[in-house]
């Protein structure tokens, strides 16, 4: 096991992916809401982005300086976003979201940041972070437990705990918000909280960064920046931004990213390699050529109202909650969630061991309760979600 997030999937082993398909050493079929844990927004192995990283690995992979396709997937990033000026690529979004801590301490000479309790910034010390009756703790055994205080860590979507603890504060650099809360409970922002994110950082000085690794280029083409009508001054991509390929990116304005030249390091052997330009160009060309996000809204829509009434027809509690390109199935209280709090309410363990009878039944989706919808996404996996699915509720509902 490579990664600690899998330790809580069943102990199947995987053989090939194809559109919304996975396929297992044993021959099962699955449809797969996991998607990798998000990156494979166009599905499994798509053939134009495989191509275009094949062909350009021929010529090589990593330099140690320059190359030309640099140019040409940074600008059509920067052109795809909208908002920001420059942009620089690195491998994943944990070290790109250090690099956007970093840039926002050089720049206003401060050491602290605000981050939100729920929000996922990577799994380094000073980000990974458990609530421990109501307060932050380490993450993980062997964690620098002074590093969690580097954060003030508040509850998301409460725009006045912000205001009440910048104006107590003068050694805050930044804010960092994932616009949606992915990765707990699938929260999206309430109707004019990042806008007044957006005015407090302005009002004291501070640098917004936006964590899009999740949301960008998954919620709209120009990402969450582009949906809810925010700028911020940072922003850090990945997942949906490659077609699966290992890349992150960390955007902004020149005034911020340009320190890079100036004193700020961030380094990486292959950060802009060769194949991850040539992902991101070709991933990103598709999803401007062939915009999937209405398909995605209609098909998510549909997808999260037959999942709830899956449950009532069989006298289940489920409930759906998020955006339709990615939200999250529980057990609990159809009410919505707003913070990373409401989600003690929900019966998230009943819904991890139900995930498991859905990977019985088919249907390959994360413990944790978020279900990642893809371009490959169409009619004939609908049909087969929603059998398997009522498959498995009338085994736990028996």
């Amino acid at each position: 096991m490579h990664s600690n997030v899998r330790l809580s999937a069943p102990s199947i082993f995987f053989e090939r992916g194809e559109g919304a398909w996975l396929y297992d050493a044993d021959g099962n079929d699955y449809v797969d809401y996991l998607l990798g844990q998000g990156p494979n927004f166009l599905g499994h192995a798509p053939a134009r982005v495989n191509d275009a990283v094949a062909a350009e690995a021929r010529r090589g992979s990593v330099f140690g300086a320059n190359h030309v396709l640099e140019n040409e997937a940074g600008e059509l990033f920067l052109d795809t976003v909208g908002w920001a000026e420059r942009v620089r690529f690195g491998v994943t979004g944990t070290e790109s979201d250090q690099a956007a801590l970093r840039l926002a301490r050089a720049a206003t000479g401060r050491n602290r940041f605000v981050r939100f309790a729920g929000t996922y910034h990577g799994w380094l010390d000073n980000v990974l972070i458990s609530m421990v009756d109501g307060k932050p703790a380490p993450g993980s055994a062997g964690q620098l437990s002074h590093s969690v205080t580097e954060a003030y860590v508040l509850p998301f979507n409460d725009a006045a705990a912000l205001e009440a603890t910048l104006a107590e504060h003068d050694d805050i650099a930044a804010v960092i918000v994932e616009p949606v809360m992915f990765n707990n409970g699938a929260i999206p922002p309430a109707e004019g909280f990042l806008a007044q994110v957006r005015r407090l950082c302005d009002a004291h000085g501070v640098v917004l960064i936006f964590d899009e690794v999740i949301t960008g280029f998954r919620v709209a083409l120009g990402g969450a920046a582009e949906r809810f009508g925010v700028r911020p001054d940072l922003a850090v991509y990945g997942k949906a931004m490659a077609g699966g390929w290992p890349v992150s990116a960390l955007a902004g304005s020149a005034a911020l990213m340009d320190r890079f030249a100036d004193g700020v390091v961030h380094a990486g052997t292959f950060n802009g390699s060769v194949p991850a330009c040539a992902a991101v160009i070709a991933s990103l060309k598709a999803l401007r050529e062939d915009p999937p996000y209405a398909r995605l809204e209609e098909y998510g829509d549909s997808l999260m109202d037959a999942i709830v009434e899956i449950g009532r027809d069989h006298g289940l509690p489920l409930r759906a909650q998020g955006l339709p390109m990615a939200f999250h199935v529980s057990f609990g209280d159809p009410a919505p969630v707003h913070d990373y709090a409401g989600l003690a309410g929900l019966d998230l363990d009943r819904y991890a061991a139900f995930s498991h009878t859905l990977a019985d039944h088919g249907v390959w989706v994360a413990a944790r309760g978020i279900w990642y919808v893809s371009a490959a996404h169409a009619d004939k996996e609908m049909a087969a979600t929603l059998e398997r699915f009522d498959a498995a509720a009338a085994q736990v509902s028996a």
